[in-house]
């Protein structure tokens, strides 16, 4: 058989797994116009990232691929670089107007405009990638998420990780509280407004803007995810000192949007292929980071970088702040206040068994 042929019939198994094992995420819309079954859809699908950029820019591709794939080309998805199609952190307006019916992001680019949306993708000091996805997946969160996105026609699914990430680089030493005092930082969600309290400047600004803006001192530091994009973007040759661990960002979960009336278009084997294709990235993503972060990481000390933790002190200053934080943003908006009383009750049971068995492990494999 044609390898073509292959894929084909690899999608429809999927599809129908997925299709079985999704009925708790759907919006009610499955089983749409049998008459569609046979036609051919184009996509366009607007991202936030720059072409081909390692990491989430390449699992939006390879969500691309298998979706033509395993739908045996009756489903195109074209990808869209940031600044192709619409701006990067307009992907989420763009879905939602039907400017394009997919979008790839992450949900705390647009927390303007859904407060809540940040619960869904990074807390400071907060669940790891396999606890997130535990709660997504198997506690409901899914459900939240669809119920909060709906108003605004948008369609959101777990499409990446990026792990634990890096405190960022910095082009001044953190010896103290104090030295967040006045630092100009480039970090979006939750974490920002850790910064924000602790008397920094947050600057948000996509990934090709973030070198030039460090390196002519439009900011003092930046975090972006890890070594592995970190050494992508050339922040190593802009910034002194390189800094751990990711307190703001223990996991980043990233997001495929779909307009709802263009989903209710899609024959229901096809919305099954999106979700398996959707479920098969997000995985395959958090493994990418694992792997490449670790050689990253090799080759920037190889280079003369040093990595340093920050102070213990510093690091409790900022896990007291960041429970602020969180309490307030939720308690600000009472649609995050719903979800945060929901996802905060499911993490201190995920949280309580890492205590208790996980933790141990680390520590003495050391």
């Amino acid at each position: 058989m044609k390898r073509r042929d292959i894929l084909a019939a690899a999608g429809v198994g999927l599809a129908a797994t997925a299709l079985a094992g999704c009925k708790e995420e759907s919006t009610g819309t499955a089983g749409a116009n049998p008459a569609a079954e046979q036609q051919t859809f184009n996509w366009k699908m607007v991202t936030s990232w720059p072409k081909n950029f390692p990491g989430v820019g390449v699992g939006a591709e390879r969500f691309a691929r298998l979706v033509n794939e395993m739908s045996n080309g009756r489903l195109k998805v074209k990808v869209y670089a940031a600044g192709e199609l619409v701006p990067a952190l307009e992907v989420f307006d763009a879905v939602s107007r039907g400017t394009a019916e997919m979008g790839h992001g992450a949900p705390y680019y647009w927390k303007g405009k859904v407060p809540a949306a940040q619960f869904f993708c990074a807390l400071p000091f907060g669940p790891n990638a396999q606890e997130m996805n535990a709660w997504l997946h198997r506690g409901g969160g899914m459900e939240l998420w669809v119920e909060v996105y709906k108003p605004f026609g948008v369609l959101p699914m777990a499409c990446g990780a990026s792990g634990v990430q890096t405190a960022g680089w910095f082009n001044k030493e953190i010896n103290s509280v104090e030295d967040f005092r006045g630092l100009k930082m480039r970090t979006p969600g939750l974490g920002g407004e850790v910064l924000t309290k602790m008397g920094g400047t947050v600057v948000n600004m996509p990934a090709g803007e973030i070198f030039t803006s460090l390196q002519t001192g439009a900011i003092d530091a930046t975090e972006w995810i890890g070594p592995y994009n970190d050494m992508a973007l050339g922040l190593h040759k802009a910034a002194k000192y390189y800094y751990t661990p990711g307190w703001q960002e223990p996991n980043v979960t990233f997001e495929l949007d779909v307009n709802i009336k263009a989903w209710e278009t899609l024959p229901a084997d096809l919305q099954a292929i999106v979700r398996a294709a959707a479920r098969d990235v997000n995985g395959d993503m958090l493994d990418d980071y694992n792997a490449q972060n670790m050689e990253a990481l090799e080759q920037l000390r190889e280079q003369g970088v040093e990595v340093r933790r920050l102070p213990d002190e510093v690091l409790a200053r900022l896990k007291e702040v960041a429970a602020e934080v969180v309490d307030a943003s939720a308690a600000a908006d009472p649609v995050a206040s719903k979800v945060w009383e929901q996802q905060s009750a499911y993490l201190k049971r995920l949280y309580d068994y890492a205590e208790l068995n996980e933790k141990d492990i680390y520590n003495i494999r050391g």
